[in-house]
């Protein structure tokens, strides 16, 4: 099989570095050295392992990824950037024809989805691009459609915890927390506790010193209404390397899609797990 191009966007940024360390080492793609970044990044590029990276800013993109289409024909985005970047970069990838996959959490969602259902390309969209968490939402889902209304009467605490520099409340939590609202639980998303103190992460949650710059800590406790019943659900992720091997699955995904002539379509992580 012929590898995959992939363009990584949001270098040098700490999850995009470590998908595109990755990506060098799998051979089901190819790494692009280009990527876009954000206005306030002043370094012209950055290296990825010996591989030199071109940094593309907000003003020169335009002319840039047309070059660079010329040059590659077809490849695949794959956005790590910020979530106030969410939005602008979805609608430039639509505009431009380049079918994408947004690993970043964030913006209007809503209007993220209706972006590329109106366009001529095709995406995958996900909160999280870990192959195992994703699972555990799809069970989350499932209980949902299947058991509607199971934990009517119960109490749910949720707190989420990630490093200082994740600007967004996890797009995970929110997605699990849906699916309880689903099982009958009345609580608000802005009733999640996040948590962005490195000192409370070290000392209060016990998470290891060296993780303390990347790492994603979940835990749902539902109580019954007269306190003598609880479940509790937890995934603790240390690192960023979990999230390398769903990208390449949903990059590669996304490219037997465009191979068929599919536009306009939104799909998930599931879908991506569901094809493997």
């Amino acid at each position: 099989m012929k590898p995959v191009n992939i363009m990584i966007n949001g270098l040098p940024g700490n999850v995009a570095s470590t998908i595109a360390v990755h990506a060098i080492k799998d051979e089901r793609v190819n790494l692009l050295p280009h990527s876009l970044t954000g206005p306030e990044i002043d370094a012209e590029s950055c290296a990825i392992g010996e591989m030199v990276v071109e940094l593309i800013r907000p003003a020169e993109r335009g002319g840039h990824i047309r070059a660079l289409a010329e040059k590659y024909e077809t490849f695949i985005s794959v956005d790590f950037t910020h979530p106030s970047a969410v939005n602008d970069n979805a609608a430039f990838y639509c505009e431009q024809g380049l079918p994408f996959v947004m690993g970043t959490t964030g913006g209007d969602r809503e209007k993220l989805n209706q972006t590329v259902a109106r366009s001529s390309v095709c995406a995958v969209i996900a909160p999280n691009m870990a192959k195992q968490i994703v699972g555990f939402q799809a069970m989350m889902e499932y209980a949902a459609t299947t058991f509607p209304g199971i934990f009517r009467g119960y109490t749910l605490a949720v707190r989420e915890s990630h490093q200082a520099g994740k600007a967004d409340t996890s797009g995970t939590a929110k997605a699990v927390v849906a699916a309880f609202q689903r099982m009958g639980i009345d609580f608000s998303q802005k009733d999640i506790v996040m948590e962005r103190d490195p000192a409370v992460q070290r000392d209060k949650w016990g998470i290891p010193e060296k993780y303390l710059s990347g790492h994603g800590w979940h835990t749902y406790r539902l109580t019954s209404a007269d306190g003598t019943v609880a479940f509790e659900f937890q995934h603790n992720v240390n690192g960023r390397d979990i999230y390398a091997e769903g990208t390449f699955d949903a990059a590669c995904f996304l490219n037997e899609k465009i191979g068929v002539g599919k536009t306009g379509r939104v799909y998930t992580m599931i879908d991506v797990l569901q094809s493997l």
